[in-house]
């Protein structure tokens, strides 16, 4: 299936719903329709392979998705909280193509070759113009769609190909047509070039839920879009979270339109999830795991999840706070060792996925995918019921004395301790044990804690090979903007302070 089908369907079903509403206004499914193919026309009178976007959450965002899918191009959102010189090299390998860019970021990739810029208040006026003509390609399902420059927290990024089959499949897969009520309104406030906010335009446009864009997350800007908005869906990643619960905590303010909220792309602490289900009780949860190869969605722990695990006094059961649930029928997943073989319940290895949604291409680099199987390199293990825990990224894993240690197990442990806001836990280079185990400490405001104390603690609960070596306190940990610890430049900044 093709997304310029998605946008026909919801057009002729749904012409005058509301599809997108931002600061800049909103538009209907036909009117989306409409101004996304007079787009479409004016793109395929530009050479290029791709249509680049850089600038933030507003209708250009919808308007050149689907029209970049109506000329026959793929949409390729660019990260514009990097510095100019990693945007340049971004920009330079998204090239030949043109590029919808924010007014007041034109400087930042003005001059790159083969890469002609349209500012977005020029493509919003092209998109009004109604120009009509002929569409110069012919929908094909295997043509790429998007294309996302992974974010490369641990190395150069990787540019990952998604097909309209693939970001198709999974709408098909778990969602049912025309299904919202005309009044529901979903936030999305993650960056463009973020796989949820694919996904967000994506699936609202298939059920006719609004878009309501939000430019750029803050705690109090979420928290007042949600009432101004009348938001009763939204999708928010771990970071996110906590620091909306604490405006909330702060300043008393209703979320009493919020029905539906999904957390995902990290890793969610138990406490975190435990305390928003009891601010916000009438709120329904999911943990939704998946990754950019697979174009959204992999499992899910949905709403009667939480409440069964919290009110619940099986440990086994509680533990599935902490689970990213089951996966979705539309997918095949195994846990697998280090040869490939599938391991049993209870068993950690590789998390390995199937489906019509799984891409697992990249843009000249080979496929990782394996008779269709692609290994995600998130470790993890499945209880025997059947949830889903991720343990971490095997990149990740500290590899101590022949020992392989799981970071997430330890930094779960530390967490429990009251004084502790925030923790990471990685390893550093080691001349006796390879790598030893390094804790990098936020303490809540107002809060003391001495290194051997919280040393102590974790002996308690774990054996001591398991015990940080090397404990920093600091003021905060470093994230990138859609929430995911940038343990690369962690590593690099704890090993400069302990040589």
């Amino acid at each position: 299936m093709h997304l310029s089908i998605l946008l026909d369907m919801a057009a002729e079903a749904m012409p005058d719903r509301v599809a997108a509403s931002s600061a800049q206004g909103a538009v209907t499914y036909a009117e989306l329709r409409e101004r996304a193919r007079s787009l479409a026309v004016a793109l395929g009178q530009q050479p290029g392979e791709r249509t680049v976007f850089l600038g933030v959450n507003s209708l250009a965002v919808p308007l050149t998705l689907f029209a970049s899918a109506l000329a026959g191009t793929s949409f390729t959102p660019l990260n514009y909280r990097l510095t100019d010189p990693d945007l340049r090299k971004i920009a330079e390998r998204a090239a030949p193509g043109v590029a919808i860019v924010d007014d007041d970021m034109v400087q930042r990739i003005d001059g790159v070759p083969d890469l002609r810029i349209v500012r977005r208040s020029e493509m919003l006026a092209m998109s009004l113009s109604g120009v009509g003509g002929e569409l110069v390609s012919i929908p094909d399902p295997d043509d790429i769609a998007v294309l996302l420059f992974t974010s490369g927290t641990t190395g150069e990024p990787k540019a990952a190909v998604l097909r309209h089959t693939h970001v198709t499949s999974y709408v098909f897969e778990t969602l049912d047509f025309a299904s919202a009520e005309e009044d529901e309104a979903a936030l999305v406030s993650v960056p463009p070039y973020h796989i949820a906010g694919i996904s967000s335009a994506v699936s609202s446009l298939y059920t006719g839920r609004r878009v309501a864009y939000l430019e750029n997350f803050s705690p109090q800007g979420w928290v007042d879009g949600v009432g101004a908005q009348r938001v009763t869906h939204a999708m928010v990643v771990p970071t996110m979270l906590g620091r909306v619960l604490d405006v909330v905590e702060e300043t008393g303010q209703s979320l009493s339109t919020l029905q539906h909220l999904s957390y995902g792309g990290g890793r969610m602490p138990v406490e975190v999830i435990q305390r928003a289900l009891d601010l916000l009780p009438g709120v329904n949860f999911v943990n939704a795991y998946g990754l950019t190869e697979t174009s959204s969605t992999i499992s899910v722990l949905g709403p009667a999840d939480h409440r069964e695990a919290l009110a619940s006094d099986d440990p086994a059961i509680r533990a599935r706070l902490g689970s990213v649930g089951r996966p979705h029928g539309g997918l095949d997943v195994t846990i697998r060792d280090d040869d490939g073989n599938e391991v049993d319940a209870g068993q950690s290895g590789e998390i390995w996925v199937r489906g019509a949604q799984v891409s697992g291409e990249y843009v000249g680099k080979a496929s990782r995918a394996v008779d269709g199987w692609f290994p995600t390199n998130d470790g993890g293990h499945f209880d025997l019921g059947g949830y889903l825990y991720v343990e971490g990224r095997l990149d990740d894993v500290i590899v101590r004395g022949g020992e392989n240690i799981s970071p997430g197990e330890i930094e779960d442990v530390i967490r429990r301790h009251p004084a502790i806001g925030d923790v990471a836990v990685l390893g550093l280079p080691s001349q006796e044990w390879g790598e030893q185990i390094a804790a990098a400490i936020v303490l809540k405001d107002g809060a003391q804690l001495d290194a051997d104390d919280l040393r102590s603690f974790v002996r308690a609960e774990l054996r001591s090979t398991k015990v940080p070596e090397t404990i920093e306190f600091r003021g905060e940990l470093p994230y990138n903007e859609t929430g995911k610890l940038l343990r690369r430049v962690l590593r690099m900044e704890l090993a400069s302070n302990s040589s």
